[in-house]
């Protein structure tokens, strides 16, 4: 098992980002929503464990994504988004969420952007000696999900009970375990909360739980090299300036439902190879 690399992409799976979990007060001010932003060459895949995430994005979709949903937006051109924590402003609330970034294949780097969202019931899940799983997109521990993916992948959310144990899919030649909350060896070694594991490919890839533990397992075919600068991926930097350059003049269109504010291109952004964070 590697050490999680900072410049690293596991599969397609290029940027990991873990929200929470955090208590939100009632009447949260709007500033902790992330405002209308755009993205290119790439998929957000947002998942939640709690709370409740509104969803709007410039195809007219507005849509609430709650724990156990898949919410899988795929940009490929371009498309912008807001998400918003309005029910926490109303109500307070928790908010837990994983939320990763999935490159496109170059082929499709640039097709038109679909936004899919899939209920909790539409999801395969197993239960079998001390481990829960729900198999989020690809084909995985002999389960297969509905979404549609650009390219061999699987994403799954595990939950072990002291001394359960799992074994990441052989047939996938880039696999990482990342642990939410618990306690885990992979291979042996020690993951921490907060932490990716990256498995070789001729790794055994056994997960073993010695305090409840939930994990997001992930992996796939790797797609090629990847720029990522701010909210963009591709496999060019040209296309990833000329997003810039949309971005700052304006020329993206934003949600019709929540075209009032935006986030501004960041001052000094220079792309980087892949990395997932």
């Amino acid at each position: 098992m590697l050490p999680h690399a900072h410049h690293h992409m596991v599969g397609p799976f290029i940027f990991f980002d873990h929200l929470g979990p955090v208590e939100l007060p009632k009447g949260l001010t709007r500033d902790a929503d992330v405002r209308p932003h755009p993205h290119i060459g790439l998929s957000t895949v947002t998942y939640l464990f709690a709370g409740e995430i509104m969803h709007r994005d410039s195809l007219g979709v507005e849509q609430a994504i709650r724990p156990g949903e898949v919410n899988w937006m795929t940009a490929g051109s371009g498309i912008t988004h807001s998400e918003r924590f309005e029910r926490a402003r109303r109500e307070g609330g928790p908010m837990h969420a994983i939320q990763s970034w999935v490159a496109l294949p170059t082929p499709d780097e640039e097709m038109t952007p679909i936004f899919a969202h899939h209920a909790e019931r539409d999801l395969p899940v197993r239960r079998d000696q001390g481990v829960w799983l729900r198999v989020l997109a690809g084909e995985a521990f002999g389960l297969r999900s509905p979404v549609k993916t650009h390219s061999p992948l699987f994403y799954a959310h595990v939950v072990l009970d002291p001394g359960a144990r799992v074994q990441l899919p052989r047939d996938y030649p880039e696999r990482a375990g990342y642990l939410v909350s618990g306690a885990v060896t992979g291979d042996g070694h020690e993951i921490v909360p907060g932490q990716l594991g990256v498995f070789d490919r001729n790794a055994a890839a056994v997960l073993h739980a010695s305090s409840p533990s939930v994990l997001m397992l992930l992996g796939g075919a790797p797609v090629g090299e990847r720029f990522i600068d701010w909210n963009f991926v591709s496999s060019s930097k040209q296309r990833i300036e000329q997003a810039k350059a949309d971005w700052r003049a304006g020329r993206i269109k934003l949600p019709d439902s929540d075209n009032k504010e935006f986030i501004p291109l960041p001052a000094e952004s220079h792309p980087s190879a892949g990395a997932m964070s």
